[in-house]
């Protein structure tokens, strides 16, 4: 794992940390500080902030005083912060729980996303106040500024994080409302977060596609050009809309590690037939319990996990009888257990969240 500033460090993790102090006389319009193992003192001058960041080797806090020092901390213009990564996949993890607007904008969540002038993350993530019964909220801001229905591996990261904001320890599950609806996430004895994902939206214009629904009212297998090439596509919403390959109508097997998803995923994530854009998920099938796939993500681009879009995979896959109900989904930051009930409909995910540092931005 690393964290990326101008240089990658090697980062060990650890379960506790206590936040460095951040001295505001040295900053000017932005500047954050960040608690982390096995690096050195770090200072960067960009025109529109500065960065001050320093390391430790060894950190040895207890719980209460790194919850004291950190999590509940409020001084007046700061955002305290917490990194997340679900598979690397990875977010900035904000206490909004106070406020049912979010703490900072779109354009400044985009801004903390920059991994060259920023902290460096996928999205921005805000834990909120719970609406009609539920204990929580989340909403985030993708790193373009945008803002989607619900993130699978965002939520397994709002689940850590509320356990670690609430002192709670254990097996504890959560009701969340998010764009996508119910979520409930569940922390298990081993720490990795199992969330039931609801049902699987599979009507064309629910999900939404403007493509011909071929399958009952659902589009499954069907053909999209996309510049001049044929490709099989099934559409699935997980409360967000998701694009899923497994090739081109030629029908060859695909081979994801060969794919250019720099210059093919933004083809899919605009195409006209996708009126809110679209994931997308390139699969190969390595058994009918192994599923490995890549992903584009629509306001994110390439990243190396994507939760909802393992979940789609799945659905896809039973649908076009490449797979059983429950699979590994490699993703390139690891694997993802995903179960499409048959008796309930729902789909569950299960997969790990970790801690990357904690660390406080200076808004003026």
């Amino acid at each position: 794992m690393a964290i990326t500033t101008t240089r990658s460090l090697s980062v060990t993790p650890v379960t506790r940390r206590s936040a460095t102090p951040i001295n505001p006389l040295r900053s000017s319009s932005l500047s954050y500080s960040l608690t982390r193992p096995f690096g050195s003192n770090l200072t960067l001058k960009v025109p529109s902030f500065r960065v001050s960041a320093s390391s430790m080797s060894s950190i040895h806090a207890p719980e209460s005083a790194s919850r004291t020092s950190f999590l509940d901390r409020r001084e007046s213009g700061f955002l305290h912060f917490v990194k997340y990564h679900g598979l690397g996949n990875d977010f900035i993890l904000v206490d909004n729980r106070n406020s049912t607007e979010p703490r900072i904008s779109p354009e400044q969540a985009a801004k903390l996303c920059d991994r060259n002038f920023g902290i460096g993350a996928d999205g921005v993530i805000f834990a909120m106040p719970g609406v009609n019964g539920t204990d929580y909220t989340m909403r985030i801001f993708n790193s373009d500024g945008s803002e989607p229905e619900m993130c699978g591996n965002g939520v397994r990261c709002f689940a850590r994080f509320i356990a670690e904001l609430e002192n709670l320890n254990g097996k504890q599950s959560f009701t969340v409302h998010t764009g996508a609806g119910l979520i409930v996430p569940e922390i298990q004895d081993d720490g990795k977060v199992k969330v039931d994902m609801g049902e699987p939206i599979l009507k064309a214009s629910d999900v939404p596609t403007s493509l011909s629904a071929n399958k009952d009212q659902s589009v499954v297998k069907s053909e999209l050009d996309v510049d001049g090439v044929k490709w099989n596509v099934t559409c699935v919403s997980m409360g967000n809309p998701h694009c899923v390959t497994f090739g081109t109508k030629e029908g060859q097997n695909l081979k994801v590690d060969k794919l250019n998803l720099a210059e093919i995923g933004p083809k899919f994530e605009h195409h006209s037939v996708f009126p809110a854009r679209t994931n997308t998920e390139f699969v190969e099938i390595i058994s009918p319990s192994q599923l490995k796939m890549r992903v584009w993500e629509r306001g994110a681009g390439a990243t190396l996990a994507c939760g909802t879009g393992a979940c789609a995979v799945v659905v896809a896959a039973v649908l076009e009888g490449h797979a059983e109900r429950r699979c590994t989904v490699d993703l390139p930051g690891g694997p993802l257990d995903i179960e499409w009930k048959e008796e309930d409909n729902h789909v569950y995910m299960t997969g790990p969240a970790e801690v990357v540092f904690y660390g406080s931005v200076l808004l003026n």
